[in-house]
């Protein structure tokens, strides 16, 4: 059986990317390809993009009762900037509550989820 990966991360959308100079539609095709690229590994893969506001937890909440997951990576943009702390923290203490089996790994650009993933998991 596949081993199961939760990727919580920001939708691009909804955030500033001005002083990285990307556009939200870059980082969405990086987050693609990278979902892509686990699931060709032979990764399960759930993507969990959320909004900056209230619905975050409900979101993360959703997707974590519905299935269990080997691990779960928590995408860079909610570690920064600093304003996001209170929303990285919650999402964590969910995380933490509802998967306690599960890995938890952290990205530190889109780009490179997939190593993120392996350095806990192996599909």
């Amino acid at each position: 059986m596949a081993k199961r990966v939760l990727a919580i991360g920001i939708e691009p959308g909804n955030a500033d990317y001005s002083a990285l100079q990307v556009t939200p539609e870059l980082v969405r095709g990086y987050i693609e390809a990278q979902l892509l690229r686990l699931r060709d590994l032979g990764f399960d893969v759930t993507s969990c993009l959320i909004d900056l506001d209230a619905t975050a937890e409900a979101a993360v909440t959703a997707a974590l009762q519905d299935e269990s997951f080997d691990c779960i990576v928590i995408g860079a943009g909610l570690r920064e900037p600093k304003e996001r702390l209170v929303l990285f923290e919650k999402v964590l203490n969910l995380v933490h509550r509802m998967a306690p089996d599960a890995a938890i790994c952290f990205n530190t650009t889109p780009a490179d989820t997939v190593e993120a993933v392996q350095r806990w998991v192996e599909p």
